[in-house]
């Protein structure tokens, strides 16, 4: 088989501050941005990489979901539980001090963990956590 990760699922409540953390703290380019208000499916992705993506979407859209479903994602939403995606940089300390210096929340400044991998962590303005770690 020949498969690959096209794109990856996030959801957002407000669509300007996600463009806002992904494209210019992140850097990521903004591949397309469907809808209006805040129902907008907006893709993004690494410059470079066109074929790997994030659909930051609005959660709710779904007509399926009912009221009690949207109440426990909101508070997942808020609690940061309900989304969370895992990046990579070849300079973890360089990426941090950025992403720091745009102003994103910070889960975990740059750390050596115990199973060899060294991380840090900030959540994305509808709280979802964002994991980068150092590869070679």
């Amino acid at each position: 088989m020949d498969i690959t990760i096209h794109t990856s699922f996030l959801p957002h409540d407000d669509p300007e501050e996600s463009l806002a953390f992904y494209r210019d703290v992140l850097g990521f380019e903004v591949r397309s941005d469907v809808g209006q208000g805040k129902m907008r499916w907006i893709t993004v992705g690494p410059s470079g990489q066109p074929s790997t993506c994030i659909l930051l979407a609005p959660p709710f859209a779904d007509p399926g979901i009912t009221d009690e479903e949207r109440r426990v994602i909101t508070e997942m939403m808020a609690k940061g539980t309900y989304g969370w995606i895992l990046l990579a940089t070849t300079d973890l300390n360089g990426t941090f001090e950025k992403v720091v210096a745009g102003g994103a929340e910070v889960v975990q400044e740059p750390t050596d963990q115990p199973y060899g991998i060294r991380d840090c962590a900030f959540r994305d303005p509808a709280g979802n956590l964002v994991r980068i770690q150092e590869v070679g």
